[in-house]
């Protein structure tokens, strides 16, 4: 992961000159005149408040390109990876997106990183018949209308609310206090909540908006520390994690989940013995242990990286070996139209132990969802 704005700084100025650091890897590079390479492009926040929190996601996903391309890639042709800072900005992604197709040539679309950016992307790409597979937000909303070139390979944030809830009513903690960032992603989750809450026999007992840094941690957790909750679900993701649960270990005596968006290893470093406790969806297998196929190749590409697992780099890992599969799949000639023909044709895609299943009307492969908690030292417990 980077360290700050002075790594981020070294890594733009890196990729900028067509080279990257160390910390990130070869994430961005300029097309080359010639040569055989399949290209996927992706945009995503290299800068901003975020992007500290996705570093190891980015360099999670390298391994996994570096790894496929060591072993022969497509046919033999190398897959290349181009990644283009779009600060978050919707505005700033559709101006990427438009540049990797018609100056990238890219094959797919990879890895974009919020709601509203895919949304800005999506009629551009029905339009220029080029596919997306996999992004890093699980936003309801983005999957309730088909799209013929749009596939996910995990779960949405509603199968993890659903998760979330579900569990708790199990052990009979009904009772729920929800904080929700104060952003369209938090207002397009309050109502999943809500739902499900309804669905599945808890009540809401309180619920507050929170400022996307958390400042006002403090007074949210009064206000729902009057509801005498059970639980807190905190769906809100980025630094706010850290103000929120110190804020809630004092006002609030009930234990605090996330989905799977907040959890991230700096945060949780940063929370110290705080985070222990603390409840988090997984849209992806444990991977600590290489139990399964797909962990043992994790595994190995992390130790020849010589860096630790977590659940940053295996969740980047992960999503672009679903679509290298699908590039696999659709062989050495392979075209956007022909990745897109070859996902709808795979049925279940198992990587080994974990799989996404694609059809025709089934461009959303996953509803895995797994709940860990907080353990002494910042190791998960399952």
């Amino acid at each position: 992961m980077t360290d700050g704005l002075q790594a981020r700084r070294r890594w733009l100025h890196a990729a900028a000159a067509g080279a990257a650091t160390a910390a990130l890897g070869p994430l961005a590079r300029p097309a080359r005149a010639a040569g055989d390479d399949i290209v996927i492009g992706q945009s995503a926040h290299l800068s901003g408040p975020l992007a500290a929190t996705l570093a190891a996601v980015l360099r999670g996903q390298q391994l996994a390109v570096e790894e496929f391309n060591r072993k022969g890639g497509v046919g033999g042709r190398q897959v290349r990876l181009v990644t283009l800072d779009d600060a978050y900005d919707p505005a700033r992604c559709l101006d990427n997106v438009r540049r990797l197709i018609d100056q990238e040539h890219a094959t797919a679309l990879f890895g974009l990183a919020s709601t509203a950016n895919v949304a800005a992307v999506l009629p551009l790409l029905e339009d220029r018949k080029v596919p997306l597979v996999g992004v890093y937000t699980g936003a309801p909303s983005l999957r309730q209308k088909p799209h013929p070139t749009f596939f996910t390979a995990m779960a949405s944030y509603a199968d993890e609310v659903v998760a979330i809830v579900r569990n708790l009513v199990t052990v009979g903690r009904t009772r729920i206090a929800l904080a929700y960032h104060d952003s369209p992603f938090g207002q397009q989750m309050l109502p999943v909540v809500e739902a499900a809450c309804r669905q599945l026999g808890a009540t809401l007992v309180a619920k507050a908006a929170l400022d996307i840094p958390g400042q006002h941690s403090v007074a949210v957790c009064q206000s729902l520390a009057q509801g005498a909750p059970q639980a807190v679900i905190f769906m809100a993701f980025g630094p706010a994690l850290v103000p929120f649960v110190r804020a809630a270990r004092t006002h609030i005596s009930a234990q605090v989940y996330g989905p799977s968006i907040a959890n991230s290893g700096q945060l949780l470093k940063a929370l110290g013995d705080d985070a222990r406790g603390l409840s988090f969806a997984q849209t992806v297998p444990y991977p600590m242990q290489a139990t399964t196929a797909v962990t043992r190749d994790y595994h190995a590409v992390m130790q020849r990286a010589r860096l630790p697992v977590d659940f940053d780099h295996f969740f980047g890992y992960l999503n672009l070996r679903v679509l290298l599969e699908g590039l696999r799949r659709a062989g050495r000639q392979v075209s956007p139209q022909s990745l897109v023909t070859a996902l709808e044709a795979a049925g279940r895609i198992d990587l080994g132990g974990y799989a996404v299943t694609y059809g025709p009307g089934q461009h959303h492969g996953s509803s895995f969802v797994d709940l860990l908690i907080v353990g002494p030292g910042g190791r998960f417990i399952r």
